[in-house]
């Protein structure tokens, strides 16, 4: 009888954690935690998450390789800080980021990790002024309002190189990103680079305490604050900003020219050398032909799968999804208005791609 009891009591106990367990899973506290659960045992569905700067390119390519392959990619665009530390703590496949890794951030990590680039973007500055003028910034400019040292749009600064343009005596509101992002990381790595000011002040990073403005979550979040804000600027990846029909400007780049962000520009800024890891910045290019804000956009992955992976098949599906990225999928890049990788990346990215093993067994 006591046995019964016991036993009882011990279900009891099971069937309490297991309901506990379920309602923590659709409470919705991680945002990937619904996914990995029903994913486990499943081979053919692949669990990712970071940057909302590629969101767009990795829908299109994932849904893609879903109809010719029937592996399901699913793709949580939650910033690429939350990303990174989705990746460390294994709870995706892969993570996504903007901005590569530091030395301190790889030691950080439980296993070895690889970059693997996707294509390139650019971010540029987005505004909302009352009749949408096409205006010209240069560096000094663009550290000025991000710093809150230029206030007013009629700024005798941003009169003086946009002669002939109608100008509103509007106040400058800033917006930036809330959340911890790679997109942030390019834009501030760029700032640091022709701003002794703001590289003093400020610096770069996923995260920064910004001297000023407002903030919202991901790329869309930034977008939408300034498309509400008459006065409103910010940064954001150029596809929100096209999609949106929002006004963005040319700005001047290290030889001199003011560069209009384009696919063509984008492409020109990242036609450099890459190191054999393939961690890169190229803002402030010397491209004489190449817009100053742009960045490769990675995937991450542990070199050996078997740290975040439970089977060698699904590892291989990882591997088979990220040389699609690297090949075919390339061509999904142009449309969307993402720079495919230059043909130099695209082979260094490849001999990275097939160092990747499962138990130290090559994937190939």
């Amino acid at each position: 009888m006591k046995t019964s009891l016991k036993l009882t009591g011990l279900l009891a106990v099971v069937a309490a954690v297991c309901l506990f367990s379920a309602f923590k899973l659709k409470s919705g506290n991680n945002p990937v935690a619904k996914t990995t659960a029903t994913s486990v045992n499943d081979d053919n569905e692949l669990i990712g998450a970071g940057a909302t700067f590629p969101a767009n390119f990795y829908s299109k390519l994932f849904d893609e390789y879903n109809k010719a392959t029937g592996v399901k990619v699913n793709y949580q665009s939650i910033g690429s800080g939350a990303g990174i530390q989705q990746l460390k703590s294994k709870t995706v496949d892969f993570g996504a980021s903007d901005a590569f890794l530091s030395d301190d951030e790889i030691k950080g990590m439980p296993a070895p990790v690889v970059h693997i680039p996707t294509c390139l973007g650019a971010i540029v500055i987005s505004y909302n002024i009352p009749g949408s003028p096409a205006l010209k910034f240069t560096p000094a400019i663009v550290s000025g309002i991000f710093l809150g040292t230029i206030t007013k749009w009629n700024d005798p600064s941003i009169t003086k190189i946009n002669p002939g343009i109608n100008i509103p005596a509007l106040p400058i509101t800033v917006a930036h990103r809330s959340d911890g992002s790679g997109t942030t990381a390019g834009f501030t790595d760029y700032l640091s680079k022709v701003s002794p000011d703001w590289k003093t002040k400020v610096g770069a990073g996923k995260s920064v305490n910004w001297p000023v403005g407002i903030g919202g979550k991901g790329n869309a979040g930034v977008a939408g604050l300034i498309s509400q804000t008459p006065g409103g600027v910010g940064y954001v990846e150029l596809i929100y900003a096209v999609q949106n029909k929002m006004s963005y400007a040319s700005l001047q780049n290290k030889a001199g020219k003011f560069i209009v962000p384009s696919i063509a520009s984008t492409q020109a800024a990242g036609n450099v050398k890459l190191p054999a890891d393939l961690r890169i910045s190229i803002t402030n290019t010397d491209a004489p032909d190449g817009y100053p804000i742009c960045s490769f956009t990675y995937l991450l992955l542990y070199k050996d799968l078997s740290a975040n992976v439970s089977s060698a098949a699904k590892a291989k599906n990882i591997y088979k999804l990220i040389w699609y990225v690297l090949n075919d999928g390339q061509k999904l890049a142009s449309p969307l208005d993402f720079a495919p990788l230059p043909d130099a990346a695209v082979k260094q990215a490849q001999t990275v791609l097939k160092g990747v093993t499962f138990s130290g067994k090559p994937l190939m």
